[in-house]
C-alpha cells in the first residue's frame, strides 16, 4: 500500500469581494491537485489582513502594496496575484465638484490607513484629516455628510465602489490611479500576495504554483469563476461584476513583468520620499514558475 503524504496545511486570508473570489475560484473549489497542500481559505477586508500579517499568522495572504513597506522581513511578495491599476485605481468622490486643493485640511473617509490607495490619496494631497471606516460603508456616509459624529467632505473608494458612486449622486475629485499613471507613467500597485518567507524555498514555489495555477484556471474558465465571484459582488449586475473582476484579474495577475516589478519599486520610494512611508524597502518577488523552471534547467 503506498504511504501517504503528510498534508501541510496553508491558511490563505484574502478580502471578501468578487475580484479575489475570481482569483481563488481555483483554489477553493479544488479544481486541480495541489499535493500535499491544504489551502484554507479566510475571507476578511484588506485592512484587517494588512494588521493581522503583522503577526505571520497566515501562510499566504493578500495584503496592499502600502503595508508590505512593514512586512518585508516576514513576507515575500508572489509573482502572480497582483491587483493593479493600469491607468485606473482607487477614486476620490465628493458630494459636489471639489479638486485636490479644495480639500486641503478637510476630512476624507479612508478604508485603511494601511492601505496602497491611502497611500495614493496621502502623496496626492498631503494635508488632509483621515476617518477610517469600513470601505463598505464610506459611500453613504459621504453621502449623509457624516460618520459617527464626524463631519465628511469626501471619501476614499475602493472596490466596486469605484463603480457604483454616481449611482449615489456622487462626483469624482481624483482617479488615483489616472493620477498616478501622469505622474509616473505606471499602473499603479495596489495589492499583492504575500507568503510566509519562513516556509522556505520549496514550499514558497509550490504555493505561488498553486496560486498562479488558480488565477488560470479562473481565467480559462471565466463563466463559471465569474458565477463564483458574484457571491460577493455585494448586488453587482453580472456585466458589471465581469468589468470590475476584468480590471483587477487579468495578465497583470498572472505575472508583474518588470514592468509592473518597477511600479512596486516607484511606490515604495515615491511614498518613502513624500514621508508617507517611514522606511524604504527593496521588494523582493518570488521567482515565476518559468523562471524557476529555466534555472532548474540551467
Amino acid at each position: 500500500m503506498a504511504e501517504q503524504m503528510e498534508e501541510t496545511l496553508i491558511r490563505v486570508g484574502h478580502s471578501p469581494d468578487a475580484d479575489d473570489a475570481f482569483m481563488f475560484y481555483g483554489l477553493a473549489k479544488e479544481t486541480f491537485p495541489t499535493g500535499a497542500l491544504r489551502f484554507q481559505h479566510e475571507l476578511v477586508d484588506i485592512e484587517t489582513l494588512n494588521r493581522r500579517a503583522f503577526t505571520g499568522e497566515l501562510e499566504l495572504t493578500a495584503i496592499s502594496l502600502h503595508a508590505y513597506a512593514y512586512l518585508s522581513d516576514r513576507y515575500a511578495i508572489c509573482s502572480c496575484g497582483a491587483s493593479m491599476g493600469d491607468n485606473y485605481g482607487p477614486m476620490v468622490v465628493a458630494r459636489s465638484g471639489l479638486n485636490r486643493g479644495d480639500l486641503e485640511g478637510k476630512t476624507i473617509a479612508v478604508p485603511g490607513t494601511l492601505t496602497t490607495a491611502f497611500l495614493a490619496c496621502r502623496m496626492w494631497q498631503p494635508n488632509f484629516h483621515a476617518v477610517v471606516m469600513p470601505f463598505d460603508e464610506i459611500l453613504d456616509a459621504v453621502v449623509q455628510g457624516e460618520y459617527q459624529g464626524h463631519p465628511l467632505d469626501a471619501g476614499l473608494i475602493i472596490h466596486e465602489g469605484q463603480l457604483t458612486y454616481r449611482q449615489q449622486n456622487l462626483e469624482l475629485v481624483e482617479d488615483l490611479g489616472k493620477w498616478w499613471m501622469r505622474e509616473t507613467g505606471l499602473p499603479l500597485p495596489l495589492g499583492c500576495n504575500g507568503v510566509r518567507k519562513d516556509l522556505g524555498p520549496e514550499l514558497i514555489r509550490q504555493v505561488n504554483l498553486c496560486l498562479y495555477r488558480s488565477i488560470k484556471h479562473g481565467l480559462e474558465h471565466r463563466n463559471e469563476a465569474l458565477d463564483y465571484a458574484l457571491g460577493w459582488g455585494r448586488g453587482l449586475e453580472r456585466s458589471k461584476a465581469d468589468q470590475f473582476v476584468g480590471m483587477y484579474v487579468n495578465d497583470w495577475t498572472l505575472d508583474f513583468g518588470e514592468r509592473g516589478r518597477e511600479a512596486v519599486r516607484q511606490l515604495l520610494r515615491r511614498g518613502h520620499e513624500a514621508g508617507v512611508i517611514d522606511r524604504y524597502v527593496e521588494p523582493e518577488f518570488v521567482a515565476t514558475p518559468e523562471e524557476f523552471f529555466a534555472t532548474q534547467k540551467g
